[in-house]
């Protein structure tokens, strides 16, 4: 079994879901007492949101590629950066390391795809909805044309994911705002939806409406066991680093 690394606390609310899928995965395939080769660096999130400026993502990047380097360095055979938002510095971190960075967006634009998704919509921070590094990349690499909330309802989201997810706060009034961005996304051609933030599945469930849901989190997290147990998964190589 390969040693998965793990670049977390953003927030760790979604960071030991990654822990407990990851774990729950490897046994399920394997049985027993088994359970996955981790190693985690956590990260204080306030000092991360404070960079999620337009003058702070610089710092932010060599923050998360220091924290790769390490892992690497102490035996990580792969990285995942445990948020969607954070991917916004990935090119950072592939560029810092020399072992595979499973990116959370081929991984979900895979699933999207078998679903028969080409048009989902994208539930995520502001960050995530509103600049290009996520729907850029589903948009050039996949075909796949992620549409997101309009601008109350991106701040209601965004308001949502700082001011309760990440905190731990799930509220009934929350599910009920978010199921109303869902409805309103059918009524404008959406046939999926993406949980673009990985404390999303804390709120909302498949069960909850009828578009295919995409949980970003549980497939990134799938395709970290994949790659730790020799499977196939969507993994960026070191040659291919440059790319992200």
């Amino acid at each position: 079994m390969r040693t998965i690394g793990l670049i977390g606390g953003m927030s760790w609310e979604s960071t030991a879901i990654y822990y407990r899928l990851i774990n729950g995965l490897v046994r399920d395939r394997l049985g027993g007492l088994h359970s996955a080769k981790l190693l985690l660096s956590s990260f204080d999130f306030a000092e991360i949101e404070a960079l999620q400026r337009p003058e702070g993502w610089d710092e932010a990047g060599r923050r998360l590629a220091d924290a790769g380097r390490r892992l690497q360095q102490a035996g990580a055979d792969c990285l995942l950066i445990c948020a969607n938002t954070m991917h916004k510095v990935a090119p950072a971190v592939a560029e810092a390391t020399q072992v595979p960075l499973i990116h959370i967006v081929d991984v979900t634009a895979a699933e999207l795809g078998r679903r028969g998704s080409s048009k989902p919509l994208l539930l995520a921070t502001r960050y995530v909805m509103e600049q290009d590094f996520y729907k850029g990349r589903l948009a050039s690499r996949f075909g796949i044309e992620a549409l997101v909330p309009d601008a109350e309802d991106r701040s209601a989201l965004h308001g949502i994911i700082f001011e309760e997810l990440v905190r731990g706060v799930v509220e009934p009034r929350s599910k009920a705002r978010c199921l109303d961005i869902i409805a309103k996304s059918r009524e404008q051609g959406c046939d999926g939806v993406i949980f673009g933030c990985t404390e999303i599945c804390m709120l909302l469930t498949q069960d909850d409406f009828a578009q295919p849901a995409v949980d970003s989190a549980l497939l990134h997290a799938e395709a970290a066991v994949d790659f730790a147990l020799g499977e196939a998964a969507q993994a960026e190589t070191p040659a291919l680093a440059s790319d992200l």
